[in-house]
């Protein structure tokens, strides 16, 4: 009787654990694509077709992220999720363009979803398996085993391997130092050397680079969301600028606010600067981390030169507020002339210019006596899309759907003086629209802003 009581409870024990076992996880249960299949089959395409009209054969690479986390949010490649729109770890976007076929190789089960010693709370998740991935992507998808089969196949038979390594003429190397950090491209194209001998390389930047530098329709939205997000937060911090507050906890104010508003993620780490701290650019003050904990005072500028990120998409903007809430003459006659900078070259902005002629009016238009403070290189900004340096090419023609910042900077070592203004401008079809437009820019405006309830 005892034995079979014994039997009885291992049994019904056994059933409530079945029973109780969490049910394994689809890819769909925890995200979704942001942008349509015809979307994404169009950029692949459009990538293809660029390196066929130039001659190119071979095969295009573009690997995913590593799935290993420390504590922070699985954050996507940006070329592997412009072209895939997926999220998958450990994964590689094959293009053949010599061919014409594509698929993704990646791993069979998501490891992060596996635990042996906790299985009701690591159910597991498919993910090379789970057909919902194929239907919502219109991607194939294979085993990564077979991605060793495929490059096997193209070192005999003499594939040109190409990949995005960069900005740079040749592709970069694996470091020689001892700190330096490889890049995504570094480890496969090291990893590819030393298991697939044979393989030839070629970089494909410029032709990367001119799509995603023509953002489409979904992206713009993504963009206004992000940016107008990253206004909000600029908005709430400038109402807590006073004197003896420090900028570390402005950043709290404007960071809590993006969190509140929808964004995953800075785009960077927040730039807040008060008074002689104004004067270093980012990198300088982020040698030592008490460098940018400066409590503000009244008579010092403080420059915001902030970004969130929204579902993948970034914004960039900066701005500069009195702590005293009111500039002085000479800070808002600098800040005045900075802002007619601006203007100039955004009124200027249109297809067909340039990045060779907005340099060149900008060369124009800054006064004689500001050029020597004026520190700016290309077209006094950068590309906003994935990231606060997407790729672009210097030479370009302005197209509708490029977004850039102009950010014509001004800093006074000798004065001690530092203002700095940055917008994020659309190019469209007969000019361009400032999407940072609902943030003030002169020195009375701003000195409104900080005396208004801005509850965001």
């Amino acid at each position: 009787m005892v034995l079979q009581t014994r039997l009885f409870l291992a049994l019904f024990w056994a059933t409530a654990i079945l029973c109780a076992q969490t049910p394994k996880q689809s890819y769909l249960d925890w995200t979704s694509l942001p942008f349509s299949i015809e979307e994404l089959s169009k950029r692949r395409l459009a990538l293809v077709k660029n390196l066929q009209d130039r001659g190119i054969t071979g095969s295009v690479l573009i690997p995913s992220r590593d799935g290993f986390s420390t504590n922070e949010t699985f954050r996507q490649l940006d070329d592997f999720y412009y072209f895939t729109g997926l999220e998958l770890p450990n994964s590689i976007l094959v293009l053949d363009i010599t061919s014409n076929w594509w698929a993704v190789y990646g791993p069979e089960e998501d490891f992060r979803f596996e635990n042996k010693a906790r299985p009701n709370d690591f159910p597991g998740r498919a993910l090379i398996n789970d057909p919902g991935i194929e239907t919502v992507s219109g991607l194939s998808l294979r085993a990564i085993e077979e991605f060793s089969v495929l490059m096997d196949q193209y070192a005999s038979n003499g594939t040109t391997v190409i990949v995005n390594g960069g900005n740079t003429k040749e592709l970069a190397s694996w470091p020689q130092d001892y700190f330096s950090t490889p890049t995504p491209i570094q480890i496969l194209l090291r990893s590819l050397e030393e298991k697939h001998p044979g393989l030839s390389y070629r970089n494909c930047f410029s032709e990367v680079a001119s799509i995603r530098m023509i953002k489409s329709e979904a992206e713009i939205a993504l963009m206004r969301k992000s940016t107008a997000i990253n206004i909000a937060g600029i908005k709430k911090a400038a109402n807590a600028v006073r004197a003896g507050i420090d900028e570390r906890y402005l950043e709290g104010v404007l960071e809590g606010s993006y969190k509140k508003n929808g964004a995953q993620r800075l785009a960077f780490g927040s730039i807040i600067k008060s008074g002689p701290n104004s004067l270093w650019p980012w990198r300088i003050l982020a040698t030592h981390y008490n460098r940018r904990n400066r409590n503000l005072e009244n008579g010092d500028l403080v420059i915001m030169d902030v970004g969130c990120e929204y579902n993948n998409y970034v914004s960039d903007v900066g701005r500069t507020f009195p702590v005293s809430g009111k500039f002085t003459e000479m800070q808002s006659e600098l800040l005045n002339m900075q802002v007619e900078i601006s203007d100039a070259i955004i009124a200027y902005i249109k297809p067909g210019v340039t990045f060779s002629d907005l340099r060149k009016l900008t060369d124009e238009i800054i006064p004689e006596e500001a050029k020597p403070y004026m520190q700016a290189n290309l077209f006094f900004g950068h590309h906003l899309g994935l990231s606060v340096g997407d790729p672009s090419l210097d030479e370009a023609t302005l197209e509708a759907g490029m977004i850039f910042t102009v950010e014509p900077w001004y800093y006074n070592h000798e004065d001690e003086i530092a203002v700095f203004t940055e917008d994020v401008v659309l190019v469209t079809e007969d000019g361009c629209e400032v999407l940072s437009k609902d943030l003030p820019r002169t020195p009375e405006d701003l000195e409104r802003l900080m005396h208004t309830n801005n509850d965001y």
